[in-house]
C-alpha cells in the first residue's frame, strides 16, 4: 500500500490589477507564462498536450533564439506536429532523464493528485512525467479541486482486444464507464479510452493501483506522486503550490 501524502506549500501569488473577472483563456496564458520562465538553455524539456500547453508553445516561439540547445520531448503526435511547425525537433527516446516536464491537467487537488487524459495522451504523458526531475502542471483556476479529484471522470487507456469485457471489469470496481467515441476512438499508441466515473476519489493511489491490475488496462489517468509544482492561473495572477515528490533514484 502506497502511503504518500503531498506536502503543500503555497509559495507565490503574483498580483495583477483587474476590474473584471479574467477569462479562462487568460488564466491559462498566465500559468503558461509563469512556467516558461523555468525553461533554460541546455535543458531537456517535456512538452505536454492540451489547450494550456498550446499557450506555452506560443510563448516559446518567441524564445527559441534563447533556447537553441534545449532538447524537447513531445507527449503526443499533436504536440510534436505543432513543434515541427515552429521549427522545433522533438526526441522520442533518451538515455538520460528529462530536466523538466510542463503539462496541463483536467483536474488537480491540493495534494498534487491529478486527472489527465481528456486529450487521450495519458500514456505518453505519464511516461514523460515519471522520467522527469521536475514536473510542472499548469491549469486555470477551474481545474483546481480543493475537495478532491473525480468530477471529470478518469480516462483509462485500454487495449482494443476484448475492450467491452475490460470495460465490465472496470465497472466491477464501482465506476460507470463508457468507451470514448463509441469504441472507435484510438490514441497515438492505438489504444481505446474508457471514461470512468467513480465520484470523488478518496484514495487516488489505491484506485490507480486497482485499475492497473486489470488485464487489458494500459494506463490510468490518475497521476499520483507525479507533480512537483502546480501553477494555477487566477484573476489576480498565478498561484503556485509545491509538493514533495518521490521518484526513482536515477532522477536525483
Amino acid at each position: 500500500m502506497l502511503n504518500y501524502s503531498g506536502h503543500l506549500v503555497k509559495i507565490k501569488i503574483s498580483p495583477v490589477t483587474m476590474e473584471l473577472p479574467m477569462s479562462v483563456d487568460k488564466q491559462k496564458m498566465q500559468a503558461a507564462e509563469e512556467a516558461s520562465k523555468l525553461i533554460h538553455d541546455g535543458m531537456t524539456v517535456g512538452l505536454g498536450t492540451g489547450s494550456t500547453v498550446a499557450h506555452l508553445l506560443a510563448i516559446l516561439q518567441g524564445k527559441l533564439r534563447e533556447l537553441r540547445n534545449v532538447r524537447w520531448v513531445a507527449t503526443s503526435e499533436d504536440t510534436a506536429r505543432k513543434c515541427a511547425e515552429m521549427g522545433i525537433s522533438t526526441d522520442s527516446d533518451l538515455e538520460t532523464p528529462l530536466d523538466l516536464d510542463i503539462d496541463g491537467a483536467d483536474e488537480a487537488d491540493l495534494e498534487g493528485n491529478l486527472i489527465k487524459g481528456g486529450g487521450g495522451a495519458l500514456l505518453r504523458e505519464k511516461i514523460v512525467a515519471r522520467n522527469s526531475r521536475n514536473v510542472i502542471i499548469i491549469v486555470d483556476s477551474g481545474k483546481l479541486k480543493k475537495d478532491g479529484i473525480g468530477d471529470f471522470g478518469i480516462p483509462v487507456a485500454i487495449s482494443p482486444h476484448l475492450m467491452t469485457l475490460t470495460l465490465r471489469n472496470l465497472e466491477e470496481l464501482g465506476g460507470k464507464c463508457t468507451l470514448r467515441g463509441n469504441g472507435n476512438y484510438r490514441t497515438d499508441d492505438g489504444n481505446a479510452i474508457a471514461d470512468c466515473h467513480f465520484g470523488k476519489v478518496k484514495h487516488p493511489e489505491l484506485l490507480e493501483a486497482r485499475i492497473k491490475l486489470i488485464p487489458g488496462v494500459v494506463e490510468v489517468g490518475i497521476f499520483h506522486n507525479l507533480c512537483d509544482m502546480l501553477i494555477v492561473g487566477v484573476d489576480s495572477g498565478t498561484e503556485k503550490y509545491q509538493f514533495k515528490r518521490r521518484g526513482p533514484s536515477f532522477l536525483k
